[in-house]
């Protein structure tokens, strides 16, 4: 089933470029990268897909023809009458050193043909083959899990979702969106689960899609691995991640293991490059621009809240009426809008931001950090009163910065607040948690 993604609208002004470049699709496995480009396909004359995971699409590239007769090739092996328009999709790229090397004549030689590639194990595979794409002859896009907005769409919530687009959402749409939102973090975002809830409107009937999905993780750890025992470190992870999900972590047996710092942090690395989680080094300043650092110990984000809840038994947690902000200890509703963060941007891979100060018994941590107008704006996932908010009353006396916003499960509301020990005025901006997605909008 293809669904809305919003990356389509950047896809549709890459075609319209004059300057286009071979396009380059990255995303973690089962985003949903081909059935995205095959939908993105009926906007051209012709439209050719070829697999390099195929012995007989592969071997197209093996032969050292001229990009102009490899093309002729391709179509005639695939049956395809190029049309004014048409678009190659090269799927699985990377098991392929020499395809990605054509790229560039396909950019030089053939300005005409748009060329998208894609692969679920793209920058895994291209590490460990030592390939890489063609310097400034390629564009790059990347896609993460459904985000809220295409939730919305998805299942069929139109009235909601035309809501949830305006600048100022209306106070009457609240606790509709809150409903749905909670939904959403609860299901995840991965399209085979969506499209299932979607056709079923039963959470029930997830359980093996989520299954499913886990254990396609874990099949391809052969494809990670160099050896036996690399693979074995890898696996672990995959398995203890999501316990780990929502903390800042130590390499050195992570997940009760027993394994070393440095296997543990390679593989780490591995699965990063696979974008089934991401490391969110914390920065220590406060001023653009914001450089982690990697001596520090990195939060753990995972690739999908959905998925994350299946494995830590918590997708039940949506019957139980608490509020969402305070679900597994606020973890979940931290971790949804770092998703929802990481998505905003499809065109740059930019983790979700950490600020941490490490002092004697005065270590403080905000949960994250936009930019906006070039001016750093810190943001807190918390349920509680602002007089709480500890960790970001420390960053606005350190810094001077005098406006925050704070997530939470409950409605807008904008307060004038000072810090409680600095006696640093501030505006609070206070706003439901669906509002993740929108907060790298300007907001008024």
């Amino acid at each position: 089933m293809a669904f809305f993604r919003s990356i389509t609208r950047k896809m549709e002004s890459w075609m319209q470029s004059e300057g286009r470049k071979p396009l380059i699709l990255r995303g973690a496995r089962q985003t949903g990268k081909t059935t995205l480009v095959r939908d993105f396909g009926q906007n051209f004359d012709s439209f050719i897909e070829v697999n390099l995971e195929k012995k007989a699409d592969s071997d197209l590239f093996e032969r050292d023809l001229p990009v102009k007769d490899l093309f002729q090739s391709i179509c005639l092996e695939k049956n395809v009458m190029p049309g004014a328009k048409t678009l190659l999709f090269i799927d699985e790229i990377q098991n392929s050193p020499k395809a990605v090397a054509l790229l560039r004549y396909f950019y030089e030689e053939m300005p005409e043909l748009y060329v998208i590639g894609a692969g679920s194990l793209l920058e895994v595979m291209m590490e460990r083959h030592k390939i890489s794409f063609p310097v400034g002859r390629v564009e790059y896009l990347y896609l993460f899990p459904m985000t809220f907005e295409e939730f919305l769409e998805a299942i069929g919530e139109d009235v909601a979702l035309k809501m949830y687009r305006e600048q100022e959402i209306p106070t009457l749409a609240h606790h509709k969106l809150e409903s749905l939102f909670s939904l959403y973090t609860f299901i995840g975002g991965m399209p085979e689960v969506v499209a299932r809830y979607a056709a079923t409107r039963d959470m029930a009937q997830l359980k093996p899609v989520y299954e499913s999905l886990i254990t396609s993780y874990k099949d391809d750890v052969p494809k990670y691995a160099k050896t036996l025992s690399e693979a074995n470190v890898i696996r672990h992870v995959i398995e203890t991640a999501p316990y780990e999900t929502g903390k800042r972590i130590k390499f050195e047996r992570f997940g009760n293991g027993n394994y070393k710092s440095r296997e543990v942090g390679e593989s780490l690395k591995i699965l990063e490059r696979a974008m089934f989680l991401y490391l969110r080094y914390p920065v220590n300043g406060h001023e653009i621009p914001l450089a982690p650092n990697f001596k520090m110990h990195p939060r753990l984000q995972f690739l999908d809240t959905g998925l994350l809840n299946y494995a830590l038994g918590l997708t039940n947690l949506y019957f139980s009426g608490i509020p969402l902000s305070d679900a597994y200890n606020g973890m979940i509703a931290e971790h949804i809008v770092g998703q929802e963060l990481l998505a905003a941007q499809n065109d740059v891979l930019q983790k979700p931001i950490l600020w941490v100060r490490e002092k004697k018994q005065a270590n403080a941590e905000v949960d994250f950090m936009i930019v906006q107008d070039a001016k750093v704006i810190p943001v807190e996932v918390k349920s509680g009163s602002s007089g709480t908010l500890r960790s970001l009353h420390s960053f606005i006396d350190e810094s001077g910065i005098d406006y925050a916003f704070r997530l939470y499960s409950g409605p807008k509301s904008i307060e004038k607040n000072e810090t409680p020990k600095g006696r640093k005025p501030y505006t609070l901006v206070n706003l439901p948690l669906y509002y993740a997605g929108k907060l790298t909008q300007k907001m008024d």
